[in-house]
């Protein structure tokens, strides 16, 4: 699991950057990421392998056609096969030259076990193809979440410059109001203290952000080095109110591509474990050659040969019943992932929707708290100008407006996280993301 996680987050960057900054879409970045991330390679390559497997297996059923031309130089010791001492007849014949061109089939007419193995192989390729659809859908959602959070990163870089902004200003009163006598020095140090604090931040704040971006760039292919500025804001929509668990639930079992694919494993473990037990079975092959044979190129005769054989297994020595254990053993471990595979469906599904709800809440409540808060940095400010109090309810009022600011954005970022985590939880993430994107233009 660790390993597809280092995948997703990687990709084969393309192109050479250019010296000035590129304005970045989120849905550009999904389709970057959707032609240039690392975990899609590794899936096209483990179907392309799967469907080499399923060849492999049909190689089995189909006839085996061969040409062979020789030519051969012999000579024999006909006393060492026991034919000596007969008149007129020399011990040792040769050397002879004998030229042969030669055409032979080889044709399985009957083997249960190599058909049910291609049938297998068939299915191993379809579950390839639902894994690399699958791919799409994760990479569709780390992608989308790196982007939500560099927009985050850049949001809360806004805030806090204006936090450092107000800030200052509030050093700035302080020091003319110490000037006029008309506060002590506490005040200013105080501002000043805060002014420093909201700097701080400030550079912290920069420095995620840069990180966030270079995060963003290395999941989706941008040339090492590329600047760019994203050209999206945070959005916000409210969920379908007709948006069900039961109907989201059904859906995902219906379309989710690593259910399906679970479920074609199981189906290629089944007729692997009945390709086993065909072991047992008696197989029919034919073989056939035709050519032409002599010991000149021109004193050549044809020849041909064909052959029809049946086997039947008598003793195989527990060989057939070994391959039947381990494909028995395999089939229940599919079974068994499936139905852990079904479970963790539910799990996130639901775990989605009770993110939704609360993050939905959340939004509204930060709103609000965002308001209330900058009226009481406003009536703090006042308050203090004219002398009423010290500017501690100042400093207070700014730590207010920061942390509203900051579970604001936060509220917005995991409501989004948690419309695109449903989307992958009934797995339609690709396109509900890509209509989510063209309805908020």
């Amino acid at each position: 699991m660790g390993g597809q996680t280092n995948q997703v987050l990687g990709s084969t960057p393309t192109g050479t950057a250019t010296p000035e900054v590129i304005d970045l879409t989120m849905e550009d970045a999904l389709a970057r990421a959707l032609k240039y991330n690392l975990a899609l390679t590794e899936g096209d390559e483990n179907v392309r392998e799967q469907r080499a497997e399923r060849l492999r297996a049909l190689s089995q059923l189909l006839p085996q056609v061969n040409v062979r031309p020789s030519v051969s130089e012999q000579q024999v010791n006909l006393a060492a096969f026991g034919f000596s001492g007969f008149p007129g007849v020399p011990s040792v014949v040769g050397p002879f030259t004998v030229y042969d061109a030669r055409a032979s089939l080889s044709q399985s007419l009957l083997n249960i076990r190599n058909l049910r193995n291609h049938r297998a192989a068939r299915e191993d390729v379809t579950a390839a193809e639902f894994m690399a659809r699958d791919v799409r859908e994760q990479v569709t959602l780390v992608a989308t979440g790196l982007y939500l959070q560099a927009i985050s990163g850049s949001v809360r870089l806004e805030a806090q410059t204006a936090q450092v902004s107000t800030a200052e200003a509030a050093y700035r009163q302080a020091a003319d109001r110490r000037a006029a006598g008309t506060v002590p020095g506490i005040d200013v140090l105080r501002a000043q203290v805060e002014w420093q604090a909201e700097q701080q931040r400030l550079i912290y704040y920069e420095g995620e952000f840069e990180k966030q971006k270079l995060s963003l760039a290395r999941a989706i292919g941008l040339p090492p080095g590329q600047q760019f500025r994203l050209a999206d804001d945070m959005k916000y929509e409210r969920q379908s109110a007709g948006l069900t668990i039961e109907s989201t639930l059904q859906q995902a079992y219906q379309s989710r591509a690593d259910y399906r694919a679970a479920e074609a494993l199981v189906r290629a473990a089944e007729l692997a474990k009945s390709a086993a037990r065909a072991g047992r079975y008696p197989s029919a092959s034919l073989d056939a050659n035709y050519g032409v044979i002599g010991p000149a190129l021109n004193s050549m005769h044809g020849s041909f040969a064909v052959t029809g054989a049946v086997d039947i297994p008598i003793f195989q020595g527990g060989r057939v019943q070994a391959d039947v254990e381990s494909a028995e053993a395999v089939l229940r471990r599919r079974r068994a992932e499936l139905e852990d595979l079904r479970g963790r469906i539910d799990a996130e599904v639901r775990t989605a929707f009770i993110d939704l709800r609360a993050s939905s809440r959340q939004v509204a409540v930060a709103v609000e708290n965002v308001d209330l808060a900058k009226q009481q940095l406003q009536q703090a400010r006042d308050r203090f100008a004219a002398g009423v109090t010290n500017n501690l309810e100042v400093v207070q009022a700014q730590q207010a407006v920061a942390l509203a600011n900051e579970n604001y954005i936060a509220a917005l970022y995991t409501s989004n996280v948690a419309k695109a985590t449903l989307a992958r939880a009934r797995g339609d993430a690709e396109q509900s993301i890509k209509d989510f994107l063209r309805r908020v233009k």
